[in-house]
């Protein structure tokens, strides 16, 4: 068996010259590089984790995810009973992360290393599982775009919970609501040090300006990895025309709010607030308590908006043709069906990195 050229045109039965298709190739930075990483994740021969371990590993979640057809893709490449001394905790960790990724604490990275796995073993698995918790909500979404079959899902759609503890694990000072304020973050496991990389390695961190961030640095323990996410997010949320980028950072905080992930909020929520000038309806979003609906009391568009990417980032997805004829009636077209559908689909990936692999902290 081979890699897919194109994985997501492939499971979502996209044909070529559709407007579906026609949107993707508009956005083709993002389509590029989410094949990009899917390429490297499942192509890198190295001692950390093996690609065996990999394609089962990914097989696990993409069916906790429902995403059958992406799941048995994987598992034609994986381990017939992926069990062992090693592997078990690791699929503990995937669990966790695809679940419920707030309730990660530095104990479970401890029983990672306790099994013998390396820092850099670590983040690999960690960007793994939340590239395919990203992967299977772009096939459940690009099937309902183009109009195919999806699994059905009794996930509640609802605001997630959240961290309420009041210090971090260093004893720093954490948030403990979700805020639009600036917020600093660390983590779990060392991140690499800038002397450590080689002078080509700086250049690439350097290029995203990453250089100071430990968050980036962390992920940099896998730099090719990091390399195809940085240049999918740029593509998703950087991109002219198409969906207005308020509304993309948006989709971003509501996925937040579900995962229960305050630092990612306090970005995108900041950026959505800047960008729409509607400051009120932003912080109506972040007060949202746990179990409420996300959208009520929001304008119709961002009501359809908000219900398609809350729909979109429960575990397994519960999206529905509903949730996109509320947005066909608010006039969106594919282009911004397919930006909305990205925004909310990638912070199932930029959550479970934060949410697992280190804390914010109150400056």
């Amino acid at each position: 068996m081979s890699l897919s050229q194109d994985i997501l045109a492939e499971l979502a039965e996209i044909k070529p010259g559709s407007a579906l298709a026609e949107a993707r190739a508009t956005r083709d930075a993002a389509t590029r590089h989410a094949q990009g990483s899917y390429e490297i994740l499942f192509s890198q021969q190295d001692d950390d984790i093996a690609l065996d371990e990999r394609f089962a590993v990914a097989a696990k979640v993409a069916r906790w995810h429902s995403a059958e057809t992406l799941a048995a893709h994987y598992a034609g490449f994986g381990l017939a009973d992926p069990t062992s001394e090693r592997l078990t905790p690791a699929l503990n960790f995937a669990r966790l992360l695809t679940f419920s990724p707030v309730e990660a604490t530095p104990a479970a990275l401890k029983a990672l290393t306790q099994a013998g796995w390396s820092k850099a073993g670590i983040v690999t698995l960690a960007q793994l599982v939340a590239f395919v918790s990203f992967q299977s909500r772009l096939v459940v979404g690009l099937r309902l775009l183009n109009d195919r079959p999806v699994a059905q899902s009794e996930t509640p759609v609802a605001a997630g919970v959240w961290h309420t503890t009041a210090t971090t694990a260093t004893g720093k000072a954490a948030p403990v609501a979700f805020t639009q304020q600036e917020l600093g973050w660390e983590p779990w496991i060392a991140a690499k040090p800038l002397a450590d990389f080689r002078d080509d390695e700086v250049a690439v961190l350097a290029k995203f300006g990453h250089t100071d961030s430990d968050y980036f640095r962390l992920l940099g323990r896998n730099l090719p990895v990091l390399e195809q996410r940085t240049l999918t997010d740029k593509g998703i949320f950087y991109t002219p025309g198409g969906l207005p980028r308020a509304e993309r950072e948006l989709a971003a905080t509501v996925a937040s709010k579900i995962n229960g992930c305050i630092y990612c909020a306090s970005v995108h929520a900041r950026k959505a607030s800047q960008l729409s000038k509607d400051d009120a309806a932003v912080e109506a979003l972040l007060a949202v308590r746990p179990g409420q609906s996300l959208s009520e009391g929001q304008s119709a568009r961002w009501q359809a908006e908000i219900n398609f990417a809350a729909a979109l980032s429960v575990t397994p997805p519960a999206v529905t043709p509903g949730h996109l004829a509320e947005l066909e009636k608010q006039k969106l077209d594919t282009l911004e069906q397919l930006d909305l559908l990205q925004s909310a689909a990638f912070f199932a990936w930029a959550n479970r990195l934060m949410l697992t692999l280190g804390e914010p902290w109150l400056p």
